[in-house]
């Protein structure tokens, strides 16, 4: 696997970081100190900041069009529900994880009540920025509120994290694990492209083509990260390796094999690609991003 990243993810992700830090600045303001640390601790942990420069990637495939100042309320607003559910997703009670990107869970970094709060607060702000989001129309902004409400819902992410939890020490089929894999993982980055494309004023026909894209590609970035559960190491992961099987957890890897998930991942990949024709060169950054989520090491 390679772990280079497009160009387009590099010139992105500083930029992304820069919007979460001004977000956090203004909070500074109005909270405790030692809250905004903790909140800050984990959206500013190093991530590869995959959704929302994915959405940013879905604007451009759309309209031409990235470096846009009205992105950035949508980009941190995606990126923060991502955040909180690392949060939550290592606490004890869930899948009780200690380290997060090489570093400390906040959990173990702080405290518990402090990790579920922080998560608590990074999902209300996503909807404030949303429901704030400058150079944006109403309609816009409640689109916007709708596509990612659901996909961190019930219906969507938290919908798929009970299904995990509930298929601990079960065995489940292929077509089960890709239902929990679609909301637990695809549906945030669903719903990052159709806020990308949403931004942009895209056609039906475009966001239909982008919320298939995203299909595939959050199934792909499952299968991949299930592999590196397998071959990775700990210290290149930034989390505990080898943690899922030891949890019994059902995997892509124990239903196929770790050559059956190479080979579904790359089947994945393709599919994605195909999704993008109609799009034309505008949509090189996404297939540069999907190529990047199935070759990482990380």
């Amino acid at each position: 696997m390679s772990d280079v990243l497009p160009g387009f993810f590099t010139q992105n992700q500083e930029k992304i970081t820069n919007a979460l830090k001004r977000v956090f600045a203004a909070e500074e303001k109005t909270v405790s100190a030692a809250l905004t640390e903790a909140s800050l601790y984990s959206a500013d942990n190093g991530g590869k900041r995959i959704r929302p420069i994915l959405l940013q990637a879905a604007a451009l495939a759309t309209s031409g069009e990235s470096d846009d100042m009205r992105l950035d309320a949508p980009a941190c607003a995606v990126e923060l529900i991502h955040s909180y559910s690392l949060i939550h997703d290592d606490l004890p009670c869930m899948d009780d994880d200690d380290l997060r990107r090489g570093k400390p869970s906040l959990h173990k970094a702080f405290d518990e009540a402090t990790a579920v709060l922080v998560g608590d607060g990074l999902q209300a702000k996503a909807f404030e920025l949303l429901a704030c989001a400058p150079g944006l129309s109403a309609q816009q902004r409640v689109s916007m509120i709708e596509a990612l409400s659901v996909a961190a819902g019930c219906d969507g992410m938290v919908g798929g994290q009970f299904i995990d939890i509930q298929a601990t020490n079960f065995d489940i089929t292929i077509e089960q694990l890709q239902t929990m894999h679609s909301l637990k993982t695809g549906a945030l980055i669903r719903a990052s492209l159709k806020l990308g494309g949403i931004a942009a004023s895209a056609s039906e026909a475009q966001l239909r083509a982008l919320d298939e894209f995203g299909g595939y590609i959050g199934l792909a970035f499952q299968v991949v990260d299930d592999i590196l559960d397998v071959e990775g190491d700990t210290t290149t992961l930034g989390k505990t390796s080898g943690k899922d099987s030891e949890a019994n957890k059902p995997t892509y890897v124990k239903l196929l094999g770790l050559a059956g998930a190479k080979t579904e991942a790359q089947r994945l990949l393709k599919s994605a690609l195909d999704t993008l024709e109609s799009f034309g060169d505008s949509a090189d950054a996404l297939r540069d991003i999907a190529r990047y989520i199935v070759e990482r090491d990380h």
